[in-house]
């Protein structure tokens, strides 16, 4: 697999560009946000299509609820808000008015995980994955740079059923050069990088960061595989169980509980495999207030931590 790390571009920004690209090909396509437009990007497709715009205000759980109604009524619905509030306020509405009925709703929230930063734990979500993977009929994915997630809109818009997207807020390097490179495949992983003394599995933003400790870890001399996880539900099983090294490491901005670590941990114990698991995420604890770039050393999962942590764990 081709890829590079380069220029910062957000995905956020790759979401509003997607917007608008696909207003023009689906006239029944949608778009619902909490006020929040400025920042989810979702600002983009209303300049162009303001009738096909609905800004709900503060209310989020009602606009869960639209959405659903604007489904059964045959619309396209991407509805959109922080992740703290699409996923926790309102996750009644959407287990109960979106995924039991298995309605067209793509939930695309940015703003996820500790690099929200500043804004500090109450606006840090670090457990969407796991509240959103628990829900039946919910797909769940992390794209890895703002190419990929163009390619991600475009296949939530050609695919039924719900979906749920989550986004940084910071901009971040593109691992791809083009959409092309890029393009999303549902379900599967990408193998950057192969390796034969651990494989190390990222998602979303942590990629890059997963890159940087690869680098490191060419000069200590340990070959390790890289796999881009992007579908986090449901998780490419093959891919874990056909690696054949004894050590994979999982690295995500989130509770290391209930994401990316705990479906590669479901599918070792289903599988009876042989294998250590390295876990590299949040550890069951609440974020603090700080810059993207502090917060990720802090938590040790900057690319440098990330290389020594993996170090640790081969070495002992």
């Amino acid at each position: 697999m081709k890829y590079k790390l380069g220029e910062k571009k957000g995905m956020r920004v790759a979401y509003g560009e997607t917007l608008v690209k696909l207003g023009k090909e689906f006239p029944n396509l949608v778009v619902l946000d909490a006020d929040l437009s400025g920042s989810t990007k979702t600002s983009m497709f209303a300049k162009v299509f303001p009738d096909r715009f609905f800004n709900v205000g503060v209310a989020e759980q009602n606009m869960m609820g639209m959405a659903a109604g604007l489904a059964r009524m045959g619309k396209l619905v991407f509805a959109s808000t922080f992740a703290m509030f699409a996923t926790g306020r309102a996750w009644e509405q959407i287990r109960n008015s979106i995924a039991y009925p298995n309605l067209n709703v793509k939930i695309v929230a940015t703003h996820s995980g500790i690099t929200v930063g500043e804004d500090g734990a109450t606006h840090q979500m670090t457990e969407d994955m796991a509240i959103m993977r628990c829900i039946p009929n919910m797909r769940v994915i992390s794209p890895t740079d703002y190419y990929e997630t163009k390619s991600v809109i475009e296949w939530c818009a050609r695919n039924e059923g719900p979906v749920y997207v989550r986004m940084p807020r910071r901009d971040t390097e593109t691992v791809f050069a083009s959409e092309e490179d890029a393009k999303f495949q549902f379900g599967k992983g990408r193998i950057l990088e192969e390796g034969s003394d651990v494989t190390i599995v990222a998602t979303g933003e942590m990629v890059p960061e997963a890159i940087k400790a690869l680098e490191l870890l060419k000069q200590e001399g340990i070959d390790a595989q890289l796999i881009s996880m992007a579908t986090i539900k449901p998780i490419d099983e093959d891919m874990i169980v056909n690696s054949t090294n004894d050590l994979i490491v999982s690295v995500e901005d989130h509770n290391i509980i209930g994401g990316l670590g705990s479906a590669i941990g479901e599918i070792i114990a289903d599988h009876g495999l042989n294998k250590r698991l390295l876990r590299l995420g949040i550890r069951d604890v609440f974020g603090i207030s700080g810059s993207a770039t502090d917060l990720l050393r802090y938590y040790r999962l900057d690319g440098e931590s990330i290389y020594r942590r993996v170090v640790e764990e081969l070495r002992g």
